[in-house]
């Protein structure tokens, strides 16, 4: 029986600077430089006011658990020996959502967690979010 690879991640202009965030232990997002607005995913225009103007700010990595799911089916066949596993989406202290692995047993809404890197395929750091 052959192992299946994981799938990585492939970079672009728009989303280098995240991954290399990620790498450096810190989550990056943007930030609008013509209205200040912070926004996650990577995207090329503001969706406040449409600008193309755009500036990376690293973030805390605190938040709060806002939702989670539970994964019991693999959205990818390398990824079955490590179910199930929880995913959520967090609320960060400077206002934008992110999503990651629960690192924890079981989440709970408003809880207090930190970002963690998770080793991914290739080298890349994944975001993960544990317990504070």
């Amino acid at each position: 029986m052959s192992e299946t690879t994981k799938p990585a991640p492939h970079p672009s202009p728009l989303t280098q600077p995240y991954w290399d965030g990620l790498k450096a232990g810190v989550l990056r997002v943007q930030q609008c430089g013509a209205c200040g607005k912070l926004r996650h995913y990577p995207r090329y225009l503001c969706d406040a006011c449409h600008s193309a103007e755009v500036t990376w700010k690293d973030c805390s990595g605190r938040g709060a658990v806002h939702s989670w799911t539970v994964a019991h089916h693999p959205f990818h066949p390398a990824f079955k020996a490590e179910l199930p596993y929880t995913l959520v989406v967090v609320d960060l202290e400077e206002g934008v959502r992110a999503m990651g692995r629960f690192l924890g047993d079981t989440p709970r809404l408003g809880q207090a967690v930190t970002l963690r890197g998770i080793e991914g395929a290739e080298g890349f750091t994944l975001p993960g979010f544990a317990p504070a």
